[in-house]
């Protein structure tokens, strides 16, 4: 896939994966075998039916293709950007056990963005998957915009149910829209896939905290059935050390956040500010952390590192976004860990770190860092940025009476993804700790299919 220069894309927050022209993908799908027993769906946490939809493009049939894979994915044109098809799908691709797998996510970006651009075309297939009777079933609520919130509502709408979908920020779309930067999943995207969702017959309803706003046994007194809670794992995890309380010192949360949904990279003519020196330190090594770092490098700092405390080999992230990263000039200062803080007049100017080695795998299966005596050194530094993961937010869970958290304040839930609150179910981040989209996605998707069992039972 074409993408913009480095040179040129370090000045602009413009989307850097250009995507296929029609024959490029026509050409790309031409490749698959078509398997008979397709082991890439098995891969597919979302279950799309991936020859069939690749087979017709490779027809040129793109308006089919892109039908095909909406049966089963709601969220098209999001996951052909973000989703980690090289551990999922194309991994399983039989092609992949003799040299190149099939671009399944270039094909299912394609399919999607032919939609974006044909979308008056689909306008019929949207009436179609409206609810076949008028008479609309149980009321559902959906807490969270999130990829699973947004899964599970449209999901459950198709099966018939009166879903309304409650977000606490004044943007539908959760980590897609506060935490994944334009240059890598553009907002009008986003937009375009709520939108879809919101005319399968989702009513959504935005700046609404459920447990401030409304309280769940608000919900049950409206007339709702069951609920999903799907807010994700929206609270940081600072590195706990001296000096992190300095000024210049930003959680990825809220560095991502100013940026993506409050337009932080347009200040002065938007109003939320972001302050970014002449050299920035990102700790981390995740997806989450790369987005950080070519954010900042795009801000205008002049030197950006990546402060990770293992190699290259460990790092989390894909690595599509760490060659994007290197390309855009990003220092990787790897097998190094931050210690300490130093201000001046309530502003961060130095980190102290010390360079690790690696030993025995600890419980992640990584290698565990271990620290060498005596290797202290001193970064100048403007801005540090914590990008070594979130949990869950606390706000609603606390006002949920009876629901069971375990030991990391993520929701427990029985194999049908039901709360220890009776109809009340939740998924995503929520449950398993900060993971990928599209598992959020599958959870959404398999929350749906348990609440539908759930209700009819109930009846």
């Amino acid at each position: 896939m074409q993408k913009q220069n480095p040179e040129e894309r370090i000045k602009n927050f413009s989307e850097v994966a250009l995507g296929l022209n029609e024959e490029e993908a026509a050409a790309e799908a031409k490749r698959c075998l078509v398997c008979k027993n397709p082991s890439c769906v098995k891969g597919c946490p979302v279950e799309i039916d991936i020859p069939s939809f690749i087979k017709l493009i490779s027809d040129k049939k793109f308006k089919e293709a892109i039908l095909k894979v909406k049966e089963k994915n709601n969220l098209p044109a999001v996951c052909g950007r973000v989703c980690p098809q090289e551990d999922q799908c194309e991994l399983n691709c039989v092609l992949s056990k003799k040299g190149r797998p099939i671009n399944i996510g270039s094909l299912e970006r394609f399919a999607a963005d032919w939609e974006l651009a044909h979308s008056s075309e689909l306008i019929a297939h949207r009436e179609n998957l409206q609810p076949m009777t008028n008479e609309l079933r149980a009321k559902v609520a959906i807490i969270g915009s999130g990829p699973s919130g947004l899964t599970c509502a449209a999901d459950l709408a198709k099966m018939g149910y009166n879903v309304t979908l409650f977000e606490s920020l004044h943007k539908a779309g959760g980590v897609l829209v506060y935490g994944i930067p334009e240059f890598r999943l553009p907002k009008s995207v986003v937009e375009f896939e709520v939108e879809y969702i919101k005319s399968l017959g989702v009513e959504l309803k935005l700046n609404f905290l459920i447990g401030q706003t409304m309280t769940m046994e608000d919900l049950k007194k409206d007339g709702y059935k069951a609920c999903f809670i799907a807010t994700g794992a929206g609270l940081p995890y600072f590195l706990g050390i001296e000096g992190e309380s300095l000024n210049g010192v930003y959680s990825a949360n809220e560095f991502l956040t100013r940026i993506n949904l409050m337009k932080g990279y347009k200040f002065p003519g938007h109003d939320t500010p972001v302050n970014v020196g002449k050299n920035v330190a990102v700790v981390g090594a995740g997806n989450v952390a790369m987005d950080c770092a070519r954010c900042a490098k795009r801000l205008g700092a002049k030197n950006v590192f990546i402060v990770y405390r293992r190699t290259e080999q460990e790092m989390p992230a894909r690595k599509e976004e760490i060659e994007n990263a290197k390309e855009e000039g990003i220092i990787f200062k790897l097998l190094t860990n931050p210690t300490k803080i130093f201000g001046e007049n309530g502003w961060i100017k130095k980190m102290e770190c010390v360079k690790n080695e690696l030993g025995d795998p600890d419980e992640s299966g990584r290698r565990r860092p271990v620290r060498i005596k005596g290797s202290e050194y001193i970064m100048d530094i403007d801005t540090v940025i914590s990008a070594i993961g979130q949990g869950p937010n606390p706000l609603l869970l606390g006002r949920v009476q009876g629901l069971k958290i375990n030991k990391y304040g993520n929701i427990i839930v029985d194999e049908k993804g039901m709360t220890s609150v009776d109809g009340v179910f939740a998924g995503g981040d929520i449950v398993t700790g900060a993971a990928t989209v599209i598992l959020a996605m599958g959870a959404g998707k398999r929350a749906a299919r348990e609440i539908d069992t759930y209700l009819r039972n109930d009846k």
